[in-house]
């Protein structure tokens, strides 16, 4: 089987990186990304004399400017400059980070970089594209299943992804996976009733949902020969209570069409995106501590995501299954 790991994750939205320093978290660890008139540069958020945070200085001559004491760091994190030393300027450095631009978001690769970031299923010419955030209070597991979960849309999302009439289809679901990705193809179900759907899908004859290393969930939607629409969600767990995550809406350009159809993506989904939101924050205020979910045939991808999670190769794999579901 294909091996799809990366370390690249994305921690930014491209236009909120400009003149200023931008402070990110992932796995609770603080970076801080600027730029310079040689390029973009990521450094660990802490600078080495009295551990205050670089984002909050400034950016001069190409460096970082630590607001406590001033010393300067370039974009390799190496230090040039320590205001009021008279002797040469020591052998000092903050860790700096591998970091890429692409589709409007910033990707940072900590420690060995692996792999490159992934753009989607659906990107480059002849498709049209819009990004959203969110922030929720939960796990990188519990989002990334919400996400490429099917039986959860007729409750959370009902007549927005989903019809409000309580009719079902039967529908086969493929589910198969290798080294750093799982995923679920669905086969039977027609297109969806929803008000999403209904707008920007157009005609079915698949839906495909998937996980990728390090933090990837995505949703395919096909029509009769081509991807109708498609959403990238690009996730990471900032601290031990937050995820964050950027999600990549993108349709075919259809001859200018998919520019109307654009209009949509964003408030639609952030509409969706805020339901998710309030159920995943009511279950995790709920939860009793120590406790772990009742699972079942229908939950097909979390033990992938949840060993993809923990460095494993997903069972998956080397076992792939089929079962068929209503939906």
């Amino acid at each position: 089987m294909t091996d799809r790991r990366s370390t690249w994750c994305a921690v930014a939205l491209s236009r909120k990186v400009g003149a200023k320093p931008h402070r990110v978290l992932l796995g609770g660890q603080p970076f801080v990304l600027f730029r310079s008139g040689d390029g973009l540069h990521c450094l660990t958020d802490r600078c080495p004399h009295r551990f205050a945070p670089l984002s909050l200085g400034r950016v001069i001559d190409g460096a970082i400017e630590c607001p406590y004491h001033g010393w300067r760091f370039d974009g390799g994190g190496h230090c040039r400059s320590m205001p009021g030393l008279l002797e040469q300027t020591p052998n000092i450095a903050v860790p700096a980070h591998a970091v890429r631009e692409q589709n409007g978001l910033i990707y940072i690769s900590p420690g060995r970089r692996r792999g490159e970031p992934y753009a989607g299923v659906l990107s480059g010419p002849g498709v049209v594209s819009r990004v959203v955030e969110n922030r929720v209070r939960s796990t990188l597991l519990d989002v990334a299943e919400n996400i490429l979960d099917a039986t959860h849309t007729h409750f959370t999302h009902g007549g927005l992804l989903r019809g409000l009439s309580s009719r079902r289809w039967k529908v086969r679901v493929s589910v198969t996976g290798g080294d750093g990705w799982v995923e679920a193809r669905y086969e039977g179900e027609p297109r969806q009733e929803g008000l999403i759907s209904r707008l920007l899908e157009g005609e079915r004859s698949i839906s495909v949902g998937r996980f990728i290393a390090p933090g990837i969930a995505e949703l395919e939607f096909w029509g009769r020969d081509r991807i109708n629409l498609s959403t990238t969600f690009h996730l990471r767990q900032e601290d031990d209570d937050h995820v964050r995550g950027f999600g990549v809406l993108a349709g075919p350009l259809q001859g200018g069409f998919g520019y109307i159809k654009a209009l949509l993506f964003r408030p639609l989904f952030t509409i969706a995106l805020r339901q998710d939101q309030r159920i995943l924050n009511a279950a995790r205020d709920n939860k009793p501590p120590g406790a772990l979910p009742v699972l079942n045939r229908l939950d097909v991808l979390r033990s992938g995501i949840e060993a993809i999670l923990r460095g494993e190769r997903p069972p998956v794999a080397d076992a792939p299954f089929e079962i068929t579901m209503e939906l």
